[in-house]
């Protein structure tokens, strides 16, 4: 650009400026002047020697962010881990609507104790909501072995390195299929996971996809009580993984986890910078019974979530709220009666009630539903106490409706023989069967 450009740019400015501010509003002709302003003087027919600000009329236009609905167009897919495609990983997907590309993040689940067979499809319903809602796709894979992935659960006796390591290869296969998809923009990923995740997560990163920004682990490990010396296993696997790893990372751990000790997480997190590793730790302190459940429970976004958009600001990934998500409809209180009011739950036997005394005892965010039968269940935490509790206690009822009688911290039974919004049918909830949300690929 010449200094003249240059120049003349800033002639138009400042003369835009001295009209601004010299202009008294307090008369309808200045007014018009101000909503169109001449720069220059009418016989002035130089290029720009004529420019004017229009009025501009943006109308009733409704500029609120658009809607996507609450299910976040889930759907599985099957990832192939190997070329050949015989063993294949069951996958979640949570995407905005449109064609992107969209940023990536990858959300690598925990471990339950016994049959990893036996674990649930993976779906991070309060992770990836506060993600899609800012524009990114988000893929829960169920690494091998686990739920319906194909292949076999790879244990490596003792040895936590190696452990860890066999389980970022399902994170490479995910992130190489996902970044062939047209939707996602592979130069701007992110990986995360939980507990057995949160270690796979840090494996990974020895040697993750270029596109690959940053890790984010959340009570990340693996214990092992059966193996001696457990502890010092799992400090060495975090010491490697870190000595090789170029991608930062964040850590969130809290004091009342069930499964670390805040002893035993700054050793792990010593280890794993000892060799120059750019990593951030932040203690959040106690989270509820237990700092272990913070990334799956909708209450604990709320914690983790300020702490991971500095992180995601840090490395250059969007934080902006594009979306309108819809979050579980909650019931309106009825006024049918107290909370506390345990003799006034209808259908209870006396083991009943002495559930909802157990009840009364959670945290918020919790369920109680009943059935005319007798059934009742109840739940707390997670994404959908509610789903959880009908679909329980309709599974308690053989698979019959049941209802909803309180919510949090309030009833909200109405007394009335059906009730379409509080059955485990209606599509305000989750059914039992996780599969019946989402389409398959």
């Amino acid at each position: 650009m010449s200094f003249k450009n240059v120049f003349v740019g800033c002639l138009c400015a400042c003369a835009w400026a001295s009209a601004f501010a010299g202009a008294d509003v307090s008369s309808p002709s200045d007014t018009h002047a101000m909503r169109e302003m001449t720069i220059a003087s009418n016989d002035d027919t130089r290029p720009l020697g004529r420019a004017s600000v229009a009025p501009l009329d943006f109308g009733t236009t409704d500029y609120a962010l658009p809607s996507l609905a609450g299910n976040m167009n889930e759907h599985i897919v099957r990832i192939p881990v190997d070329a050949a495609g015989t063993i294949t990983l069951e996958a979640t997907i949570y995407k905005p609507d449109g064609e992107g590309p969209f940023p990536l993040v990858v959300f690598n689940h925990g471990k339950i104790e016994g049959d990893p067979r036996a674990q649930p499809r993976s779906r991070p319903l309060s992770f990836a909501r506060e993600f899609v809602r800012r524009g990114y796709v988000v893929v829960a894979p169920n690494r091998e072995g686990f739920a319906d992935s194909g292949g076999t659960y790879q244990q490596e006796g003792c040895d936590v390195e190696k452990n860890g390591v066999a389980q970022a290869a399902d994170v490479k296969a995910t992130i190489a299929y996902m970044s062939g998809k047209s939707y996602v923009d592979a130069s701007h990923m992110v990986v995360a996971g939980t507990s057995h995740g949160g270690l796979t997560t840090m494996a990974y990163g020895m040697n993750a996809a270029q596109g690959v920004r940053g890790l984010i682990n959340f009570s990340g490990g693996l214990r092992q009580d059966a193996c001696a010396g457990w502890q010092d296993n799992l400090t060495h696997a975090f010491e490697q993984y870190g000595e090789s790893v170029h991608v930062p990372s964040l850590w969130i751990y809290g004091d009342n986890d069930s499964v670390w000790s805040p002893n035993l997480t700054k050793r792990m997190y010593a280890g794993y910078v000892e060799h120059g590793a750019r990593a951030k730790m932040v203690d959040f302190g106690d989270y509820k019974n237990d700092a272990h459940r913070l990334v799956v429970d909708r209450d604990g976004v709320r914690i983790w979530w300020p702490t991971v958009e500095a992180f995601l600001e840090r490395i250059g990934m969007p934080t902006r709220v594009q979306y309108e998500v819809q979050a579980p409809a909650i019931p309106q209180p009825s006024g049918f009666a107290a909370i506390d009011s345990i003799n006034a739950v209808p259908y209870l036997d006396e083991a009943g009630r002495a559930a909802y005394r157990t009840f009364l005892e959670q945290y918020p965010t919790r369920a109680f539903a009943v059935s005319s039968t007798g059934a009742w269940s109840w739940a707390e935490g997670g994404d959908n106490p509610m789903s959880t509790a009908l679909a329980n206690c309709s599974k308690e009822n053989g698979n019959s409706p049941c209802r909803l009688y309180a919510v949090d911290n309030h009833v909200v039974w109405n007394d009335k023989s059906s009730s379409t919004s509080q059955t485990a049918s209606s599509t305000t909830h989750e059914d039992a069967d996780e599969s019946s949300l989402a389409s398959r690929d």
